[in-house]
């Protein structure tokens, strides 16, 4: 059976990508209205496409991309491309429970939001292509995994200071290996 979060989870999800709005536009120097530029919205796993689902990952961005109708006049034509962060609550939740209450869902939903802002920001910024090799991918986690840490400076603390060690090992073991 899929896990998804419950009605005391889903708030905790929802506060946490409010907070790394904060955080992040705060981070890039942007203003409230430069950030809404960047167009996207929040997915938890109960609402998601069967194609936006990722086993073994905590989210999955997927991007879209609108054209105005045709029977406009060209010159008010104009398209844009859309984000969506795809929530993976099983992926999550499995990894709080298997922590033993050495990760807790608030800071680790922190560190994901965070973490999936900066990299709509990015695509929508064009400092990375969203169809970039496999390659390019990988060394852009290991950036936006530093822009993240960054982003999270004005609010470490002790659980998220445990989040961001686990990310630091996870990059650690696989740069071994590649």
């Amino acid at each position: 059976m899929v896990r998804c979060f419950d009605n005391v989870q889903i708030p905790v999800a929802s506060m946490a990508f409010n907070d790394a709005e904060r955080l992040v536009s705060h981070h890039f120097r942007m203003s409230g209205d430069e950030f809404r530029k960047n167009k996207y919205d929040v997915k938890t796993l109960a609402f998601l496409e069967q194609h936006e689902v990722k086993d073994g990952a905590f989210a999955q961005l997927c991007k879209y991309s609108y054209d105005a109708p045709s029977d406009l006049k060209p010159e008010s034509r104009e398209g844009f491309d859309f984000y969506r962060i795809c929530l993976q609550d099983n992926s999550i939740l499995d990894a709080v429970d298997r922590a033993n209450s050495f990760i807790k869902l608030k800071p680790l939903m922190l560190y994901i939001a965070v973490h999936e802002l900066i990299h709509v920001i990015r695509f929508g910024t064009g400092a990375i292509d969203f169809d970039a090799p496999q390659e390019e991918k990988e060394q852009e986690e290991k950036i936006v995994h530093r822009l993240t840490r960054s982003a999270l400076q004005p609010v470490k603390q002790n659980d998220l200071e445990i989040i961001l060690d686990c990310f630091d090992d996870a990059f650690t073991i696989n740069d071994l290996y590649n």
